[in-house]
């Protein structure tokens, strides 16, 4: 796999190396091995799976810690613009995001430390979006901040009027107004 480093420290694109021919194709899409050398050592304990339609909005979500995750994500049909964001007070990069195209095409995926909100849009007619997350989901510890916020300028490459949220991602805070963020100075790993 080759790693692509982004302008945020820790903020990781993956690109497998694809073996393709007349059959079709294959790919390694997780070694932990390699993972744990290359990336980050740590180990996925939950694996999850959505279905979306064009539109669909889903973010910007993270969980606080003990139950703070990293996730390591990827597109299996359609493709959707994933987006990670510094939510780290302290941080040189606080605010900032990072966005990728992820696709059935394209295979990259996108790893997201702990520290950082995430969220993605879909960009084709159906999604099916795939993560690993090394913690459990514990719903007591979830937290989110909007995904319009303008200070964020995240362009979700669909026009506003387009966008489908869920009832619960239609009503967080903006970044400025989110009772709760992570430590720059806090190991979250520990």
């Amino acid at each position: 796999m080759e790693i692509i480093k982004t302008e945020i420290k820790d903020v990781l694109i993956i690109k497998p190396r694809i073996f393709e021919d007349a059959r079709g194709y294959f790919f390694e899409s997780f070694s932990e091995r390699d993972f744990n050398t290359q990336v980050r050592n740590i180990h996925f304990v939950q694996d999850n799976e959505s279905k979306s339609s064009y539109g669909v909005l889903r973010g910007l979500h993270f969980q606080k810690p003990p139950f703070a995750q990293s996730k390591l994500v990827r597109v299996i049909k359609g493709a959707v613009l994933d987006v990670a964001v510094d939510i780290r007070k302290g941080s040189p990069t606080f605010g900032k995001h990072v966005a990728v195209e992820l696709s059935e095409d394209n295979h990259l995926q996108f790893f997201i430390p702990r520290g950082f909100a995430h969220g993605f849009s879909v960009l084709t007619d159906e999604v099916i979006f795939q993560y690993k997350c090394d913690n459990f989901y514990a719903p007591q510890s979830e937290g989110a901040i909007a995904w319009n916020d303008p200070a964020l300028g995240i362009d979700w490459r669909i026009p506003s009027d387009k966008v489908i949220l869920s009832e619960k991602d239609k009503h967080h805070p903006f970044l400025e107004d989110a009772e709760w963020l992570f430590d720059y100075n806090e190991d979250l790993y520990k």
